[in-house]
């Protein structure tokens, strides 16, 4: 059990960050979708961190257009409402634990956290063919770690300008999306990345007392295609910390990088049932 508890929230992640991106126009789908493969994900241990890893994953594989719960390349998301500009869904992520980074030597490992909350999405613009969307995107989501009593670590809000490209209508073709915001965090969840207790204080790293606010921003660029039998994809994400709030932390050792990642799945198996879908 303790070795699925910290294995969940990267596949969480790696599942969120590369599941297939749908097209914008109502067609028939099968209902759901699924399959396995692997992938590889490169990234830091935390936001600013300079300790990175490159970490082979096995990728679940799952898409499923009900009326209520989805999950897609958006992640697994419950809809709580949709109107033809507007919907309200829930919006889930994941953080991975940190353990031996170079700039925590002494500090306590920091837990996996759970992300959960709504999100609002406004549709901006769509092109008459359908194949070009640009969405506005407002998640807030309350962090939990992930152990065997969570406890609350603040909240988190990333809003970002969503641009879906595809190549020709259906689910066959090549799929590109971007997308790009700043991000804002509360206090205490700042301070569960980057506060220094004064008892873990060294010469090189000064006691520190994380605010809340500014937490710098990504842009995204992921590029997926969907065969008969199986799927590819790949993203890169570039994060900078310049003018963060917590950018004075000594735990933040660089503020511009990049991560990336790439999968393939095959799908094993896919529901009889067709349903009408427009994501």
């Amino acid at each position: 059990m303790t070795s699925l508890r910290r294995s969940l929230p990267r596949l969480i992640l790696a599942a969120t960050a590369i599941l297939v991106l749908s097209a914008a126009q109502a067609e028939e789908r099968p209902l759901w979708e699924f399959g396995l493969g692997g992938g590889v994900l490169v990234f830091n241990d935390y936001r600013g961190s300079d300790t990175v890893h490159a970490l082979p994953l096995p990728i679940p594989y799952f898409v499923y257009h009900g009326d209520l719960l989805k999950a897609d390349r958006d992640g697994v998301r419950g809809q709580l409402f949709h109107q033809n500009r507007v919907e309200l869904t829930l919006s889930i992520n994941a953080t991975t634990p940190v353990r031996n980074d170079s700039a925590r030597a002494g500090m306590p490992d920091l837990r996996s956290t759970l992300e959960i909350g709504p999100q609002i999405n406004v549709h901006l613009w769509e092109s008459r063919e359908g194949l070009v969307k640009l969405d506005l995107r407002v998640p807030v989501r309350a962090a939990l770690t992930l152990e065997a009593r969570p406890h609350y670590v603040g909240t988190f809000t990333p809003p970002v300008l969503n641009l879906d490209v595809v190549q020709s209508r259906g689910d066959f073709g090549w799929k590109l999306g971007v997308s790009a915001g700043p991000l804002f965090a509360e206090r205490r969840y700042n301070a569960y990345f980057y506060t220094v207790a004064p008892q873990y204080a060294t010469v090189t790293r000064p006691a520190y007392e994380s605010p809340g606010g500014y937490a710098g921003a990504q842009e995204l660029v992921s590029l997926t295609r969907r065969f008969r039998s199986f799927w590819i994809g790949a993203y890169a994400r570039h994060d900078t910390l310049a003018g963060a709030s917590f950018e004075d932390s000594p735990l933040v050792r660089q503020n511009s990088y990049w991560s990336t990642g790439v999968a393939v799945a095959w799908i094993i198996a896919q529901s009889s049932q067709m349903v009408e879908s427009e994501d």
